[in-house]
């Protein structure tokens, strides 16, 4: 039986824009009949996973995801610097050592293959004939087999793909060995080479966190043991514009007494639920399971991290104009193993109070109770962090979490 860890927060951000949509204004969602502000999932789980807490204790079991794999390895084959350094956001390649890689065109061959192994999207087509049964008609007719072009979205010119590839430190890793074999012996990759760069027992915690989907190698999929809700406000929200100008400083007014320069932004503020349901279980089978005890011990470590992560880290949207870095004011957590459920219900009627928080909390756990009676407890233990009465301790929280 699973063990379940959930997550209810409250935070609360002054006027922001964190989260955008696509003409820039601050993403909303309609609840119970009223709009309420909205922060992604995505938002939320990408600010989580690249944030300095995930570094500071998850930075050799992190994995990279990325459409530019092809191109990493390339410049790996050609310099013969470490494939996890040019992985680095941002880092760009040295001039190539060619006393270390090999010519940019061979270069780009293995590494359009070795890119392509994630994304092949060769199959038998329904009604087509497999590759050994064209080599026995082609046999049987005495002609040689026809070499098939190797199907898959990775654009031989740019090496980049076409979809988001999670990779896992292990296949990065992996990667990088078949790079050094192939720049000692001076040869392109093997098939059998190529088809063992794609690991099945991971020790990336961000892939077993929040999965990844191969659409072509599906027994390659992770399913994700951590869901994150879109956090919502609990109260109805209008979304404001803010009218700007900035100042010319050379401009003294003598020919024009006008601004530099005139802007726009939207922005609004707002108390948000945010909800997030832990599958503890599957999160150590993601990472090994039984298999290795130390994986028991980095799934605790990852569990603790991603609640940190959670109290203290938002989506970085426009914190240059705002500065709108807020740590959470509530925090209830429950520990068990029945069916997990949201209480996003508690604010399906938009909280009016002037006492926001308070009555936020309130409702919360009002809520939590009536279901409680209703469908019985779906835990076992809690722990509650509330820092509107100053009670609770984070480190605390995180011995319980990691249990």
């Amino acid at each position: 039986m699973a063990e379940f860890i959930q997550l209810h927060m409250l935070v609360s951000y002054p006027p922001s824009n964190l989260n955008r949509d696509d003409l820039g204004r601050p993403k909303t969602a309609v609840m119970g009949g009223t709009q309420r502000l909205r922060l992604s999932s995505q938002s939320l789980k990408r600010a989580w996973r690249t944030s300095d807490i995930f570094t500071e204790h998850l930075k050799d079991h992190m994995g990279k995801r990325t459409k530019e794999m092809g191109v990493k390895v390339k410049e790996a084959l050609i310099t013969g610097l470490p494939l996890k350094e040019l992985l680095e956001e941002g880092k760009n390649a040295a001039v190539p050592k060619k006393a270390d890689g090999i010519p940019e065109e061979k270069a780009k061959l293995w590494a359009w293959k070795i890119a392509s192994v994630f994304v092949d999207k060769s199959s038998k087509e329904p009604g087509k004939k497999s590759k050994k049964e064209d080599a026995v008609e082609a046999e049987s007719e005495g002609k040689a087999p026809k070499e098939k072009e190797k199907k898959t979205n990775v654009d031989k010119d740019s090496l980049k793909g076409e979809q988001l590839v999670f990779y896992s430190n292990d296949e990065i890793a992996a990667i990088q060995a078949l790079i050094v074999i192939l720049l000692k012996e001076n040869r392109e990759p093997k098939t059998d080479e190529l088809s063992a760069l794609l690991k099945e027992d991971l020790s990336s915690v961000d892939v077993a966190m929040f999965g990844r989907m191969l659409a072509n190698a599906t027994r390659y999929n992770v399913e994700a043991a951590v869901q994150v809700a879109h956090a919502v406000t609990v109260h109805e929200v209008a979304v404001e514009d803010d009218y700007f100008t900035a100042v010319d400083d050379l401009n003294k007014g003598e020919d024009d007494a006008g601004a530099g320069h005139l802007g726009e932004t939207e922005f609004a503020s707002g108390l948000f639920y945010e909800y997030v349901c832990i599958n503890k279980t599957l999160l150590e089978e993601n990472l090994g399971g039984d298999k290795n005890s130390d994986r028991k011990k980095l799934a605790a470590t990852a569990i603790r991290a991603l609640v940190e992560s959670a109290l203290k880290i938002a989506p970085s949207g426009k914190q240059n104009s705002f500065a709108s870095r807020a740590y959470a004011s509530y925090l209830l957590v429950e520990k068990g193993t029945q069916q997990p459920r949201s209480l996003s219900v508690a604010y399906l009627e938009a909280v009016k109070e002037k006492n926001l928080l308070g009555t936020a909390i309130t409702v919360l756990n009002d809520t939590r109770k009536k279901m409680d009676d209703v469908y019985g407890k779906c835990w076992t233990d809690k722990y509650e962090v509330n820092a509107f009465a100053g009670t609770g301790k984070l480190s605390e929280l995180l011995t319980f979490v990691a249990g």
